[in-house]
């Protein structure tokens, strides 16, 4: 039902759980039987909680929460790091945070084993589903900070973005991004996060962005970069520091800023292997920090 929930319909449900639509159905078909009254009913093309179901949901998640809580009390009071976790990162965090943060946890807790989701959509939802223990996620500035409730947020570190061309020996000097108005970009669809605060820092430097290309791809926006033909606008972290025959330059007017942060579900006890997997998350974004910039 905390699946139904949270995706909305039971299509979604069943994909986060990795079952078919018609299993998902039918366990909450059983349910129904077991209650004696419907739980669900049609919303659109969607389905919403009836009264009764949004009750059991409340006593459900409460019962979830008190089992997770002595899990990790249990954890807690043994002291060491589990054997299991499951992380979702973002594409763009992967070569600089995540594959330096498991290669420590590997020499560290070696006994534990952590499957890695991959993915442009590692939401904080997928924390309330049960299906991934960390989030390596992302908030642009330019978005209102929203309270998720049973989340725990770990700040990692601003990521500017940075306007990358075809290199040309020039160095690293900063840009404005007003001087950016005559420049063909390669933008992420207007739909994304990136999209939205590219576009947004744009405006409030007084122009309207003239896209050439259209991508999430950030190995094909640094590839028409370094082409020549378009301006890229890529985060520092989503950047191979050994890239060639690019070049960077950070923006120093109106600087775009993304905060990686490291999400786990709040309990009153501190869970031993999330806080190893976030600490390594830490320690790889800290030590990056200061990391050199690709060679022009």
């Amino acid at each position: 039902m905390l699946h139904v929930d949270v995706g909305g319909s039971i299509t979604a449900a069943a994909q986060s759980l990795a079952l078919s639509a018609g299993a998902v159905s039918q366990q909450l078909a059983a349910l129904r039987q077991d209650v004696g009254v419907d739980l669900l009913r049609p919303d659109g093309r969607t389905v919403a909680f009836t009264e009764a179901g949004r009750v059991l949901l409340e006593h459900a998640d409460r019962i979830l929460a008190a089992m997770e809580e002595a899990e990790c009390a249990v954890a807690a009071v043994k002291g060491t790091v589990g054997a299991t976790a499951t992380l979702a990162a973002l594409p763009s965090t992967v070569a600089r945070i995540v594959a330096p943060a498991l290669t420590a946890l590997g020499s560290d807790h070696p006994q534990l084993t952590v499957t890695c989701l991959v993915t442009d959509q590692a939401q904080l939802r997928e924390l309330a589903l049960g299906t991934v223990d960390v989030v390596l996620g992302q908030r642009y500035h330019h978005l209102p900070e929203t309270e998720h409730r049973g989340v725990e947020i770990s700040p990692l570190l601003d990521d500017p973005l940075l306007a990358v061309t075809a290199a040309d020996g020039t160095g690293e000097r900063p840009v404005a991004l007003r001087d950016l108005a005559t420049h063909h970009l390669v933008m992420p669809p207007p739909t994304t996060e990136c999209g939205q605060a590219i576009t947004h820092a744009c405006h409030q430097a007084g122009f309207a962005p003239t896209t050439r290309y259209v991508t999430a791809d950030i190995a094909a926006q640094l590839t028409l970069a370094r082409a020549g033909l378009a301006t890229a606008l890529v985060p520092r972290m989503a950047i191979d520091p050994d890239t060639p025959g690019i070049r960077t330059a950070p923006i120093e007017d109106h600087p775009i800023l993304r905060l990686l942060f490291a999400a786990t579900r709040r309990t009153e006890t501190t869970d031993p292997t999330t806080a190893a997997v976030v600490a390594a998350l830490s320690t790889a974004a800290r030590q990056d920090h200061t990391a050199p910039l690709p060679p022009t």
